[in-house]
């Protein structure tokens, strides 16, 4: 019999995400269900909050009412984790994953606090500041993933947070023209003065080198967090490992792309191909069977420290 909830998250990460769905092949059955069910809310709640479907066709007007619909959405994860009486399917598989792999309610409510930043138009100065919000959009995430992997260690969930914040760079340095398009600048303001930019013009294309070496900046800065990822994978099961290894792969391929195709880069969307993925996928699978290998994991320093309440 089809299950329902599981098969409209299966739609929605494969119209919402074609990089992590082609790694989420890799995991078991009971992993992937409950990975991408986790994935189907996340991807809901940031559709909600930014006016788009699956992450594409942004609205014109989606500041209009951003405050009232994050307000439902808390209001209907907190019905779904407290009492278990969601009736959306969204909110069912939210329900489901968290009861089956006890995920406190901590975490979502985290990530609930990142969209609202986004309500708030809040700036980003520093650094920190945008590792603070990749945290609670991407790296809490990773958090939940890792639960639902079967990891616990607080070390483990540090070096999972690490990935997600690793990717949301990744994201926000691909995004700069797009995201200044629609009024949003996650590039912290730090980067873009050492450029000479005070204010970001997306139509100004004669900015773009200038951007794109600040964003090169940034996926410098995203590399710890990546190699970081890397060793926490070790203490996952074999197969999830080679999941989060592609996935490694895929998106840090997406930064590559952007830093040897230079500001024409931003002409078009910066993705990887099918036959791309796959061989990262391959590349994954090494990635997974290296830390399988007993060796001494050097201390994680200066990265950024996830809250923890």
């Amino acid at each position: 019999m089809t299950d329902t909830v599981v098969a409209l998250s299966e739609q929605s990460i494969r119209q919402g995400s074609k990089s992590f769905a082609a790694a989420a092949r890799l995991f078991d059955r009971e992993t992937r269900d409950d990975c991408v069910m986790l994935y189907a809310w996340c991807r809901h709640c940031d559709d909600v909050i930014d006016g788009q479907t699956l992450g594409h066709d942004q609205q014109r007007d989606f500041r209009v009412g951003q405050l009232e619909r994050l307000d439902l959405l808390r209001r209907q994860t907190a019905e779904a984790l407290e009492t278990g009486g969601a009736t959306d399917p969204i909110f069912v598989a939210l329900s489901r994953v968290a009861e089956r792999r006890t995920i406190p309610a901590l975490y979502p409510q985290q990530l609930l606090r990142g969209f609202e930043m986004d309500v708030e138009e809040r700036t980003y100065e520093t650094v920190e500041d945008t590792l603070d919000y990749g945290y609670h959009v991407a790296g809490v995430v990773g958090v939940m993933m890792a639960m639902i992997m079967g990891a616990r260690d607080a070390a483990v969930l540090d070096r999972a947070s690490d990935l997600g914040i690793a990717f949301q760079l990744t994201n926000i340095a691909r995004d700069v023209i797009d995201d200044a398009g629609a009024g949003r600048v996650y590039l912290p303001a730090e980067l873009l003065h050492e450029q000479g930019i005070d204010k970001i013009d997306a139509e100004d294309k004669a900015q773009w080198p200038l951007l794109h070496a600040a964003a090169l900046r940034l996926l410098d800065i995203a590399e710890p967090y990546y190699d970081s990822a890397r060793i926490g994978m070790s203490a996952l099961p074999t197969r999830s490992a080679w999941a989060i290894g592609a996935a490694r792969r895929v998106y840090r391929a997406i930064g590559e792309k952007l830093r040897r195709g230079g500001p024409s880069a931003w002409e078009q969307r910066v993705s990887t191909r099918r036959r791309e993925k796959l061989a990262l996928l391959v590349a994954g699978l090494g990635d997974a069977a290296v830390t399988r290998l007993p060796v001494d994991a050097p201390p994680r320093q200066g990265l950024y420290q996830r809250p923890v309440a």
